[in-house]
């Protein structure tokens, strides 16, 4: 004992400063990248791809052929009121309901067949039929996201009334002077004779969370690679005797075996690879055995949570062999701080500041999700994102073994062992 009171650490000024540099730029970074994700999804959309179908067959007014369907459609993809927020694509309805399968649109806007004929029918003086309203269908798309789809909604359906206002305009016009012979009912309802009706372009099964289980499905594997790195890593390094283990009062130090960093890392990545099958199967056994989430192709959602659990955790065991205990917050920066405002999930990377689309390009929990939502959502096609998942987990894999045993086997080449020759003693379990 050398009599000095360990609450005298407290008045270390360096322990204060480093811990306290480290804390506030983690409490700046993930309060910066949480909330600048998403403060205001609106103001930065850029883009956000939107179908325009039209199927209007047309009609003949006084011998000639009029397609108000292909004049509303070409208005809307041409327009230039919104800027460039929402991506208008012109296309047929087969192509929209494939592409609404693969999550590559957020919405769709619909111009039924009879457009032309009930629109024209309204200014029909002679008739004494009741006139139908002709009706634009607005289609919604959660499987792709919740806040997406809503926002393809709000764009689409603004598109639509300002259609069906510039129909009435034409309409009215056409009908010149015989428009007073209307009723007042009539020519109010020739004004916007178009009604908006929304529906579900792609219907989710009822235990899909409104399209957003496939997002937390997602993290869940990318936590639990994280987190089983961090054991993993530690448990290796008390089973070769480089750092003790404390278990309630007991410490524990076990022989040391001598390991070069590239073995130790090794002998982590491969009881990583090894969990990681009883990790991905006890997920699906409770995501889906026990909490009834709507899901398919079950043997390849196996498959694919192992790997991603795998790769995660891989990447994460790098991380932590090259950098130590440093390593630690880059494995908590790259795998949530900046995955999950990325991830596409909540808000749609279309939405996103410019910096956080770039970020989404290679953050793997948005490349996870892909994969997941499309086995979920979309039967498993490689063209909705499974393909790239796969594809992004190799390269994730490749990278990090390129980059772990790397600079832990230049590490080894240069000396720079983990314990000197001085230190090469093991310690007996003593009380802590």
């Amino acid at each position: 004992m050398d009599g000095i009171h360990p609450f005298r650490v407290l008045r270390a000024r360096g322990l204060w400063i480093a811990n306290g540099a480290i804390a506030g730029v983690l409490a700046l970074l993930f309060a910066v990248l949480y909330v600048g994700a998403n403060v205001d999804p609106a103001g930065h959309l850029h883009k956000l791809p939107v179908a325009v179908v039209n199927a209007d067959k047309g009609a003949i007014v006084s011998g000639k052929q009029v397609n108000l369907g292909a004049q509303t459609a070409q208005s809307i993809t041409q327009s230039t009121t919104g800027g460039d927020k929402v991506d208008w694509q012109l296309m047929d309805e087969k192509e929209m309901k494939e592409k609404l399968g693969q999550g590559k649109l957020f919405g769709a806007l619909v111009v039924p067949a009879d457009f032309s004929s009930s629109a024209i029918a309204l200014t029909d003086t002679a008739s004494t039929e009741t006139p139908v309203r002709p009706t634009l269908t607005v289609l919604t798309n959660q499987s792709a996201g919740s806040l997406g789809s809503n926002l393809a909604r709000v764009a689409t359906t603004e598109a639509a009334e300002n259609a069906s206002r510039e129909v009435g305009r034409q309409l009215s016009a056409q009908t010149g002077a015989e428009g007073t012979k209307l009723t007042s009912a009539a020519r109010l309802l020739l004004a916007d004779p178009a009604a908006v009706d929304v529906q579900d372009g792609h219907p989710l099964d009822s235990h899909s969370g409104f399209g957003l289980t496939a997002f937390y499905y997602a993290l869940v594997l990318v936590v639990l690679g994280m987190l089983s790195a961090n054991v993993i890593s530690g448990q290796v390094d008390h089973a070769l005797g480089y750092t003790h283990n404390e278990t309630g009062p007991l410490r524990r130090q076990r022989p040391l075996i001598r390991a070069s960093r590239v073995q130790t890392l090794a002998i982590s990545s491969t009881i990583m690879v090894g969990l990681s099958v009883l990790m991905g199967s006890l997920v699906l056994a409770g995501a889906v055995g026990l909490m009834g989430m709507d899901a398919s192709h079950l043997p390849l959602l196996w498959l694919y949570s192992v790997c991603a659990i795998a790769v995660v955790g891989i990447g994460a065991l790098a991380l932590l062999a090259v950098f130590g205990t440093p390593g630690m917050l880059l494995v908590a920066l790259v795998f949530i701080a900046m995955a999950v405002p990325t991830a596409g999930a909540t808000t749609p990377i279309a939405a996103l500041p410019g910096f956080y689309r770039l970020l989404a390009e290679f953050e793997p929990l948005r490349q996870i999700t892909g994969g997941v939502r499309s086995i979920l959502y979309y039967d498993a096609q490689g063209d909705a994102g499974l393909t790239r998942g796969w594809v992004m987990m190799a390269a994730g894999l490749l990278l990090a073994a390129l980059f772990g045993f790397g600079v832990t086997g230049w590490y080894d080449r240069k000396g720079l062992h983990r314990v000197a020759a001085a230190d090469d003693k093991p310690q007996a379990a003593v009380p802590a």
